[in-house]
């Protein structure tokens, strides 16, 4: 019997497992994490006006987050392939702090939760901006990837409350 604090992806000789969820129950899950992107401020000037030359930077960022959140379980390996019934990917520009704030929102009806897929999806938004503009900048940081809420589920809500 497993205690609320074990590791359910290690199994009694301590051998990596995949979680059995065939007996638990679909319910509607919902997550949303959050991750930053610092640069340059002239990088964060080029990424606004549109003037990268590969493109439109958030636009691809935006699709590339969606994409990741839809391949999360192909690039996670004890992580269970779930029905995705929603991906948002939403962009927040910070001029003080020259950076981007990436969010991203998932849902699913399923057995399991879709906390990963939110986390996967902020990724791999900060990595395509990253590619996108390490031509100029170098410099840049992808910081704070982390779960800011989810919900559904046995374990139920979570909400960060430290931002």
């Amino acid at each position: 019997m497993e205690n609320k604090h074990s590791l359910t992806h290690i199994d009694e000789q301590g051998r990596a497992r995949m979680v059995d969820v065939s007996e638990k129950e679909v319910t509607a899950r919902k997550a949303v994490a959050r991750g930053l992107i610092r640069m340059e401020k002239e990088t964060l000037e080029l990424v606004k006006a549109g003037d990268v030359k590969k493109g439109d930077v958030l636009a691809v960022a935006q699709v590339a987050g969606i994409m990741g959140a839809k391949k999360t379980c192909d690039i996670i390996p004890m992580c269970h392939p779930i029905q995705i019934t929603g991906v948002d990917i939403d962009f927040k520009i910070d001029e003080e702090h020259s950076s981007i704030e990436i969010l991203a929102t998932t849902k699913t009806m399923d057995r399991t939760g879709i906390e990963m897929e939110a986390l996967t999806a902020v990724a791999i938004a900060a990595l395509t901006i990253y590619d996108m503009c390490k031509a100029v900048d170098k410099r840049m940081e992808i910081q704070e990837i982390k779960l800011m809420k989810k919900s559904g589920g046995k374990s139920g809500t979570f909400v960060r409350t430290d931002s």
